[in-house]
């Protein structure tokens, strides 16, 4: 008997013949790996690493605000985000339902609410109060980036280099110390231009792989070699730079809390 997952499941976003996958990280299309491709896990894992940056240089670190951060941003920007992406224009090709994907969206963005939330009363006044106005900004950033409300006025590279950037790293910090600190803006800033730097990389990336329909032409050197010019070439360098520095910035993460929680 098929596994039905491993064949093309109803209602399947084909993907042009001989087109590459939508991402490196996509995983063959259909079933559960679906979800998987849609968390999109080398830059989930990057963007939560800003939050245990963040959360690092406070002058205490409590676990279970670290904890209760990293949850938090996983369902808003994990699921929520990509969630809501998917929804709009279907840029993974994947087949999850509508219903599916629009619940996840809700979940993703209620949940992250409630940590935070749970987070404020944890804080207490004064300290808990100023996580007022991240808990508002972040769903805020989620739906505005995503949906590309306001005329796509946050969906640019400086939106996305303050949303997935800046924003959790400050967040990171504030969640356990209660205030910002000098430290925490020069870390949102290394993280805002971090995350300008990974969009300057995938952004042409996704266009090779989710428009492009060849790649043609001839790279001639001095010495009169000459090498072909195709997708996979154009793609390796961005690829190999992108899957190099989302191990980097989860190795500083792990490397900080280590130093901090060992």
């Amino acid at each position: 008997m098929t596994d039905q997952a491993d064949s093309e499941p109803d209602g399947a976003v084909p993907r042009p013949g001989g087109a590459v996958p939508p991402a490196f990280y996509a995983a063959r299309p259909g079933g559960w790996r679906d979800w998987w491709t849609l968390l999109h896990p080398p830059y989930t894992a990057w963007h939560l690493s800003y939050v245990v940056i963040g959360a690092c240089l406070a002058p205490h670190v409590y676990v279970s605000r670290l904890l209760a951060s990293v949850g938090a941003f996983f369902l808003a920007v994990g699921v929520a985000a990509h969630a809501l992406d998917e929804l709009h224009g279907r840029p993974l090709r994947t087949s999850i339902p509508e219903p599916l994907l629009a619940g996840a969206t809700v979940a993703g963005l209620v949940g992250a609410i409630a940590l935070g939330a749970a987070g404020v009363a944890v804080l207490g006044w004064p300290a808990g109060w100023v996580l007022l106005p991240f808990m508002a900004a972040g769903p805020l950033l989620v739906v505005a980036y995503n949906a590309e409300l306001f005329g796509g006025l946050v969906h640019t590279d400086l939106g996305f280099a303050v949303a997935w950037g800046a924003f959790p790293a400050l967040t990171g910090y504030v969640a356990q110390a209660g205030n910002l600190s000098a430290a925490a803006v020069l870390a949102g800033c290394g993280a805002l231009a971090l995350s300008a730097a990974q969009r300057r990389l995938s952004a042409p990336a996704r266009t090779l792989r989710r428009r492009a329909v060849r790649a043609e032409g001839v790279i001639t050197f001095a010495d009169g070699h000459a090498v072909p010019v195709t997708t996979r070439l154009l793609l390796d360098p961005l690829e190999r730079a992108l899957r190099a520095a989302s191990w980097a910035i989860v190795l500083l993460a792990a490397a900080l809390a280590v130093a901090r929680l060992g």
